[in-house]
C-alpha cells in the first residue's frame, strides 16, 4: 500500500506452514476483517494435511488472510473473489509481500464472478475447498446475504468439491443440506460459527 493511502491497516500473523510467522495486512473496512486466529487455526487443524495440492477457494477474499493460510499449508492452487477495491489492491499487496503462486484473483462481486470460478476449478483434475465468509448482516435488510450464499453453494458440482465451509453468525441455522452437500461438523466461537459440508455419499 501507499504511504499516502488513509485508510487504516491492521495486521494478522500466518499461524502455520512455509510463510508461518508472516504478517499480512487488513485494511479497516466495514466490509472487510480477517477470520479471528482462532477460527482459522480451528480450520486448519480440521484440514490438515488433507489439503495439499488441493484447490481452495475464499469466496469473500478481503484480504486473503484464509486462502494464504491454506497456500502456506500447501495448498495447490487458491482462488479469491473480492470486490472491494482497497481490500483488493490489499489481497495483491499480501501475495507480492509473500511471494506466494499459485494465486488466481477475481476482482468483483463474488455473486457474479463465482461462475467464472467453477468454470476455471471444472478443467482442472484436483478436488477443491471453497470457503464462505459472507459479511455479517450488522443491519436490517442483509437477511438476503446468506440466501445468495446458500444458492452459490447449490450451483457446486461435487465431482469438484472435497469440502465446504461456511463462517456464519451463530444465530443462523444453516440447513443440513445444501443442493448435494451435507452437514458434516459444526464448531461455535461465540458470535461466529463454522460449519462443514461435505458432497452426500451415495
Amino acid at each position: 500500500m501507499k504511504k499516502n493511502d488513509k485508510i487504516k491497516l491492521f495486521t494478522t500473523t500466518i499461524i502455520g506452514g512455509k510463510y508461518k510467522g508472516r504478517t499480512i495486512e487488513i485494511p479497516d473496512i466495514s466490509t472487510t476483517r480477517s477470520s479471528k486466529s482462532i477460527l482459522r487455526e480451528s480450520l486448519f487443524n480440521t484440514l490438515q494435511f488433507d489439503i495439499i495440492d488441493k484447490n481452495f477457494v475464499e469466496v469473500f477474499a478481503g484480504s486473503g488472510s484464509v486462502g494464504l493460510e491454506a497456500l502456506s499449508r500447501g495448498a495447490g492452487e487458491c482462488y479469491f473473489i473480492e470486490y472491494n477495491k482497497i481490500a483488493h489492491k490489499t489481497l495483491q499487496h499480501n501475495i507480492k509481500t509473500l511471494k506466494a503462486t499459485n494465486c488466481t484473483l477475481f476482482f468483483g462481486d463474488s455473486f457474479e464472478k463465482f461462475s467464472l470460478v467453477l468454470e476455471s476449478l471444472k478443467r482442472s483434475n484436483q478436488k477443491t475447498y471453497f470457503y464462505f465468509d459472507p459479511p455479517f448482516s450488522t443491519r436490517d435488510g442483509m437477511d438476503e446475504i446468506y440466501d445468495k450464499t446458500i444458492e452459490l453453494i447449490e450451483a457446486i458440482d461435487t465431482d469438484i468439491c472435497e469440502m465446504v465451509v461456511v463462517e456464519h453468525m451463530t444465530q443462523l441455522d444453516m440447513p443440513q443440506i445444501i443442493g448435494n452437500l451435507q452437514l458434516h461438523k459444526r464448531k461455535k466461537f461465540g458470535r461466529s460459527t463454522m460449519s462443514y459440508f461435505r458432497p452426500q455419499e451415495a
